[in-house]
């Protein structure tokens, strides 16, 4: 059961990355750029494109969960802290940025949910 969704997932990550690649190297930065939100995104889409050609069967949707479950906690936190100390030396500014986008995500979450259930 495991296997199955792991091409997809590793996929979704090779093409996250090198599109942070990518972007980094186009905006004159000599960093990846949200290569792994680039990379979960893919994954989302990639995975309810499968669902809605019926090509998903239930032991791939279980492979899915499974990395998904793996993968997304670990990334973030790798993603999390990879610039942490650059930051804090950087001054003020991306510490009110980081804080105000928080703040924002936090905010959207009875929205989204709102939206959810009026779909549902």
């Amino acid at each position: 059961m495991l296997i199955y969704g792991l091409g997809l997932l590793a996929f979704s990550y090779l093409a996250g990355q090198l599109f942070g690649d990518f972007l980094g190297e186009m905006i004159g930065v000599q960093a990846n750029v949200g290569g792994v939100g680039f990379a979960m995104l893919l994954l989302v889409l990639l995975h309810n494109y499968f669902q809605k050609k019926q090509w998903v069967k239930a032991q791939f949707d279980e492979g899915i969960g499974f990395w998904s479950n793996m993968y997304i906690p670990v990334i973030v936190a790798m993603s999390a802290s990879q610039n942490a100390l650059l930051a804090f030396n950087k001054g003020v500014l991306p510490i009110v940025a980081g804080t105000l986008i928080v703040i924002i995500g936090f905010a959207l979450v009875p929205v989204i949910s709102s939206i959810k259930t009026t779909h549902s």
